[in-house]
């Protein structure tokens, strides 16, 4: 099977209020306009997946409505969504972080006809046009075996889970527990639920390396809201070593943000597994647009290094999520190495 790109139109510019205001350039497609919700502003990661969006939104296409912010509020998400259809919205993006409070909007939207998008989670229940994800039981597995193989088999790891509400941190969660049990038995997982909050990150780790100074390793689920307080506190508690030198604290992460590559290149920590941000935001915007031109796509795999794969609400194309480290943290095919320097 066969994708082909395209682009798409509208600029966004961020407004400190909960919509994200923009222009909308060029042509509607098959009629209609895509509305699109963030989920969320307050992680680098999003932010990439935003910058990504309005890149994208501005190189022509189909036109669409300006941009809502959720703020991590699945409420929010809801009357985003109900707002944007009310404004003519055709096909929705959205990327709801409680993956099992959105299947009545879903329902609502399916009895409507809009083609759904959905973003980084897979909804559990309701019906979705495509889910563009990368494979996150992939991500709890890899991030396993990379600190089984560097602690050889043996130690103590602290794991800053997700929200478990969401399918990303049950799926991270469940499939990193399931490898440590099965290869490496004699390493001892503390689980730290954070409901992706760095404070309650920090306040976890804190309380867990008062217990036991003696940890090995740590597994952030997210990058982007938990490497710097992690790194922040490490250094508080005099334990940020750098790698390679007695007493590091081996670290991995995922989401593949820009500050983790820096992090990586200075040593603070090992690895991440690289989120495609970029990748999000165009084929969300593709499956978008295919979804007004009411095309149809099978399981099997795409001509940009994916799998689609099918759910038991729709389709799922899971994007490819490579492990990053010092071998290769320079590679300029990363997003996060093609993403214009902060000033």
């Amino acid at each position: 099977m066969r994708l082909r790109t395209t682009g798409a139109a509208a600029c966004a510019a961020v407004l400190a209020t909960a919509a994200l205001a923009g222009c909308n350039r060029g042509s509607d497609a098959a009629g209609g306009r895509i509305g699109i919700d963030m989920p969320r502003t307050d992680t680098d990661f999003w932010n990439s997946y935003q910058q990504y969006l309005e890149k994208d939104l501005d190189h022509g296409g189909p036109a669409a409505l300006p941009l809502s912010n959720s703020q991590n509020d699945i409420a929010k998400v809801v009357s985003n969504v109900q707002a944007l259809t009310d404004q003519g919205a055709k096909a929705i993006v959205m990327a709801p972080q409680d993956t099992g409070a959105i299947a009545a909007e879903l329902r609502r939207l399916a009895e409507k006809k809009i083609p759904v998008v959905s973003v980084d989670t897979r909804p559990d229940e309701g019906k979705v046009y495509m889910v563009v994800r990368a494979d996150n039981r992939a991500y709890g597995e890899k991030s396993c075996e990379y600190l089984g193989r560097r602690l050889g088999g043996r130690g103590r790891v602290a794991e800053l889970q997700g929200d478990l509400s969401s399918i990303n941190g049950r799926d991270r969660s469940e499939a990193f527990a399931s490898c440590m049990r099965t290869k490496f038995p004699k390493i001892t997982v503390h689980e730290l639920a954070t409901d992706w909050k760095g404070e309650v990150a920090s306040a976890k780790l804190q309380s867990l390396l008062a217990q036991h100074p003696d940890l090995d390793g740590i597994y952030l689920q997210a990058g982007g809201a938990f490497l710097q307080p992690t790194l922040a506190l490490l250094e508080q508690k005099k334990l940020l070593k750098p790698a390679g030198s007695p007493g590091h604290i081996t670290v991995i992460s995922n989401d593949g943000i820009p500050d983790e590559l820096d992090a990586i290149r200075a040593g603070r920590i090992d690895a991440t597994l690289s989120q495609p941000a970029d990748l999000y935001a165009k084929y969300a915007l593709y499956y978008a647009r295919a979804g007004l031109e009411k095309k149809t796509f099978r399981p099997g795999p795409t001509d940009h290094g994916s799998t689609i794969v099918k759910i038991k609400n729709g389709l799922e194309d899971q994007l490819p999520a490579p492990l990053v480290t010092k071998a290769n943290v320079d590679d300029t095919k990363l997003w996060a190495n093609q993403l214009e320097k902060k000033k």
